[in-house]
């Protein structure tokens, strides 16, 4: 048995647990009602409306739906019925539920679902908006346990005006980019002064599968059948794949070294294979340097393999072949989460399923995994946890 400090690196705040004034309190009043509001239905239930379009439900009333649900959350699995309460957005409410985990620290993704609007300049005060709120009302009821995750608009001039922003207020760790609607892809020159920023700052950036409407056309087609919901298993390497390989085919974290990554929600069980493939690849660049030498030569020094121990983090929920890979992900690499409040969330069973999957290992490398590898990426300190989780570590038993 130990008793230590869990750090959750991938929790939620979505658009349907955010307080209803989170961008009316905050953007000026030039954009009257276009401002992301909730607006209440017929039916009595309410939808965020933007600019004149639906962003999603918002479940400050209640859905006009009963019986039977085709996917749970954590809060059905937590026997939490009534939403209307917005567990997630309310701080003191959230609290509770990760003392029920015995979670000391939550880091905060913003919503999955992106901010949709055409217009440049009023989508930059959307995300704006949202990040006050976040670091200003939100966090600040437990700065040491709220760990938000700031939002970057998907296109590189308005993110880097973000992070400017950001890095002046000294307050984010983190910074995520909805990787999935990013344009134009990672290799575009202009996203070079993000990287630069990011190492100079120190915030760390992070990358996380979203909810878009060429995902939810893709399910369209399936809706009602049960072999929809094996669909999901493809879009989370899908959405990665790219900007992930990206990384290394063009020197983005070979030219940054200072830049660091977490691609979170990621299933880590698929990234060994495919740093593997790369360092053949490598080997393979390499093995004709005879070609490129009058090319302009090879600029891939590093294998990719040292880049990525380097330099990239992955987070994970429960998953044997996770654990099974901890030797090719580093001591420091890998980082526990519970994914709360989502449909894959491990909450408000943490420490059970850290047991069942990591009850055989190592007390050390459990504690590095739960929160100590966390503590050192985002600069926590862990001795002043007053949550702490008692976690049966250090038996015989094969991980499940």
């Amino acid at each position: 048995m130990i008793e230590t400090a869990l750090v959750s690196c991938d929790d939620h705040l979505d658009l349907n647990m955010l307080p209803a004034d989170v961008w009316t309190q905050r953007m000026a009043s030039s954009w009257g009602e276009r401002t992301p509001r909730p607006v209440e239905q017929e039916n009595g239930s309410a939808l965020w409306m933007a600019d004149g379009q639906s962003w999603g439900f918002w479940s400050g009333r209640p859905l006009p739906f009963k019986g039977p649900k085709p996917i749970h959350t954590a809060y059905d699995r937590g026997g939490i019925e009534d939403l209307s309460e917005l567990r997630a957005g309310h701080p003191h409410l959230r609290l509770a539920d990760m003392d029920r985990d015995q979670v000391w620290a939550h880091v905060i993704f913003g919503p999955v679902t992106s901010i949709v609007t055409p217009d440049e300049a009023f989508m930059r005060a959307c995300y704006a908006a949202y990040n006050d709120w976040l670091y200003e009302d939100f966090c600040t009821a437990a700065p040491d346990r709220l760990l938000g995750v700031a939002m970057l608009p998907p296109h590189p001039e308005a993110a880097l005006a973000e992070l400017e922003r950001l890095a002046k207020g000294g307050k984010c760790r983190q910074a995520n980019l909805q990787i999935a609607v990013c344009e134009p892809r990672l290799e575009d020159a202009r996203w070079n002064r993000l990287w630069r920023l990011l190492e100079e700052c120190g915030i760390v950036l992070s990358f996380h599968v979203t909810v878009f409407p060429g995902v939810t056309k893709a399910f369209d087609k399936y809706k009602g059948s049960p072999g929809a919901t094996f669909l999901h298993a493809k879009m989370f390497i899908e959405q990665f794949l790219d900007p992930f390989v990206d990384l290394f085919a063009w020197g983005i974290l070979e030219k940054h070294p200072g830049l660091k990554i977490v691609i979170a929600e990621c299933g880590a069980g698929w990234v060994p294979w495919v740093v593997e493939e790369l360092d053949y690849r490598h080997h393979r660049l390499w093995e004709c340097a005879d070609y490129w030498d009058d090319k302009g030569g090879i600029p891939h020094q590093m294998k990719p393999s040292e880049l990525f121990k380097r330099q990239v983090y992955g987070t994970f929920q429960q998953s044997a072949t996770t654990m099974a890979l901890t030797d090719f992900w580093g001591p420091e690499n890998l980082l526990w989460a519970s994914d709360y409040p989502h449909p894959d969330s491990i909450w408000p069973n943490s420490v059970a399923k850290i047991a069942e999957h990591m009850g055989h290992m190592q007390a050390d490398q459990v504690r590095g995994i739960v929160g100590g590898n966390a503590a050192k990426l985002y600069g926590l300190d862990l001795a002043k946890a007053t949550v702490r989780a008692k976690l049966p570590i250090g038996g015989n038993r094969a991980a499940a």
